[in-house]
Formats: C-alpha cells, structure tokens, sequence
C-alpha cells in the first residue's frame, strides 16, 4: 500500500525549531517532486516548499529565510528544517509526493508555535 509517513510536529516556542520528516513506503516509484503543504484553521491549504528530484527549490514567501526544505532520494523521505518559528505558523503540515500521474498525501502533522 502507498503511502507518506510524516513526523517531527509538535509545540514550540515562537523562535523555536522543528524538524519534519516524510517517508514515502510501499509502491511509490518514480517520485519527482515533493513538497509540504500547511493548513491553519479556517484557512486554505497552502504551499509550503517544494523540492524536484534534481533539487530545485521553492517557498513561500512567508517563510523564505526561515524553512529549510532537503530531500534524500534513495530513502523517499523529504524532510523541512524550521527556524525563528512564528505563532502564524501554527497549521497542519501535510506532505506531497508527485509520481506522475498520482498524488500522494500524508495524513498531516500538527504544528504548534506558542508561548
């Protein structure tokens, strides 16, 4: 069975850091892009950063000089290094893998900057 195993949420102080990780398992071959993907109450889900196979990068502006997205392409696994953590960052973070033509999703981990 497909599927993207997110970790690394949790409660953090504004300032703080995080570390997310996301493994893809079982029949996903051929990934090219992965990315994270945020939800915050009442609020859209939004593009966080994204990550080709070859390593070209894109973020947010929001969070530009903050997130650090990196991938290992022989473990499947996306990872996004969060820095100088801000209250509005607090959402659901889902994962997103690209194998063309399906898109895989995790099943989101909760992210929560408060003091």
């Amino acid at each position: 069975q497909e599927q993207l195993v997110e970790s690394g949420g949790g409660l953090v102080q504004p300032g703080g850091s995080l570390r997310l990780s996301c493994a893809a398992s079982g029949s996903i071959f051929t990934i090219s892009t992965m990315a994270w993907y945020r939800q915050a109450p009442g609020k859209q889900r939004e593009l966080v950063a994204a990550i080709t196979k070859g390593g070209y990068t894109n973020y947010a502006d929001s969070v530009k000089g903050r997130f650090t997205i990196s991938r290992d392409n022989a473990k499947n696994t996306v990872y996004l290094q969060m820095n100088s953590l801000k209250p509005e960052d607090t959402a659901v973070y889902y994962c997103n893998a690209i194998s063309t033509p399906l898109s895989y999703w995790g099943q989101g981990t909760q992210v929560t900057v408060s003091s």
